[in-house]
């Protein structure tokens, strides 16, 4: 479903911009390594702002804009140099073109109160970010502008969680067919592990759900274990990286028993239709160099899990969970709420899907929660 809001458009200012980053210049064809729309109320500069990024998706022109904009807020779909290219992720690098937004919002904007959206898998992006501004970890991956630049980091004054799935390597590990026994071959099954197989369920029992569960972790597991050979390897041999692709990602148990984790979601569903004809089709994670894997996936690795980023936390926080999201479930939000280091903390449930598409009086209750968070807190 299209929701048209067209009309909230009409009273807007939508500014388009293009800005280099400290460890990316402008590419030869014109193109700005970040990249985002800032929308406002019209003739006005709002002294509070959101910003909004995400891994790979573009954010620039984020259906919540028109929303808050209308309510006199400004907003900024914010992209870096990753937008469209998950496949070459690296954490440290998106955190330095995220700054390049919060300080345009700043210096340029005059933004007084910066408002961090951490929505879907941009939710640990961010929480990345803010908890990267608060204490430093990553200066030792870069050098000279980079490292300046993730030591100077401008930090939010405010962070939403949106139905924002825990963290990059536990949302892909959360998805994986547990029952996939070669990486090579998008056909090989263990069957006593398929979550398709009905000999298995839905309803899936206690003792399953806790072997899949342990197969997906050791899915993660064994590839990490390859990347970091295979990277050695290639090394060695003077060949920096290379890519490989991921097949079958669309097998939360969750997605298909509406049992586990209850909520007002659809099932069998997830954000692709019926799991099990997604299941056969590239998912998050479908193609990745042996360094995004390590940075952006890995269980073992990765920086962009959820609660080592959110326990830094010190800001006011608000986490908002739509109760009809198939990809994002209940145990979800309660996590990362619990994960947030932050005393000024606040949990709610409320009607609406993933991107609350389905309804645009659920958009706009949704939006109204936030700006009267926002106004109490700001």
């Amino acid at each position: 479903m299209v929701i048209d809001d067209s009309d909230l458009l009409r009273g807007l200012d939508r500014r388009f911009l293009g800005l280099v980053s400290p460890t990316c210049p402008r590419i030869q064809a014109g193109g700005h390594p970040c990249q985002g729309v800032y929308t406002a109320p019209r003739g006005q500069r709002p002294r509070t702002a959101f910003i909004a990024t995400h891994y790979n998706v573009d954010f620039s022109e984020h259906y919540i804009a028109p929303y808050l904009a209308s309510r006199g807020y400004g907003f900024l779909g914010w992209n870096s140099r990753y937008r469209g290219a998950e496949d070459q992720f690296l954490l440290e690098h998106a955190i330095v073109d995220i700054g390049v937004g919060l300080r345009w919002l700043r210096e340029e904007a005059g933004v007084e109160t910066i408002v961090i959206l951490g929505n879907s898998g941009g939710g640990s992006l961010m929480g990345a970010y803010q908890a990267e501004a608060i204490a430093p970890t990553l200066c030792g991956l870069l050098r000279g502008r980079g490292q300046e630049a993730l030591n100077a980091l401008p930090k939010a004054d405010l962070y939403i969680s949106l139905n924002a799935h825990q963290g990059r390597p536990e949302v892909l590990t959360d998805w994986m067919d547990a029952s996939v026994v070669d990486e090579r071959d998008p056909v090989a099954t263990d069957e006593s592990l398929n979550p398709f197989n009905p000999d298995n369920g839905p309803p899936y029992s206690e003792a399953f759900i806790t072997r899949y569960r342990a197969a997906q972790r050791a899915r993660n597991q064994r590839i990490t274990d390859w990347a970091k050979s295979e990277l050695e390897r290639l090394n060695a041999a003077g060949i920096p990286d290379r890519l490989f692709p991921l097949f079958r990602c669309w097998a939360d148990l969750r997605m298909m028993d509406g049992s586990i984790d209850p909520s007002e979601r659809k099932t069998p569903m997830c954000y692709a239709g019926h799991p099990a004809d997604a299941n056969k089709r590239p998912s998050i994670g479908r193609a990745n160099t042996l360094r995004t894997w390590l940075s952006m996936w890995s269980l073992e690795t990765s920086k962009c899990q959820g609660a080592e980023q959110l326990a830094k936390f010190d800001l006011p926080c608000l986490v908002v969970q739509g109760l009809a999201d198939t990809g994002v479930f209940p145990s979800d939000a309660k996590k990362i709420f619990e994960n947030i280091g932050s005393t000024d903390k606040e949990l709610q449930f409320i009607a609406g899907a993933h991107y609350f598409e389905d309804s645009r009086e659920e958009r706009e209750a949704m939006t109204g929660l936030l700006c009267d968070w926002v106004a109490k807190k700001g």
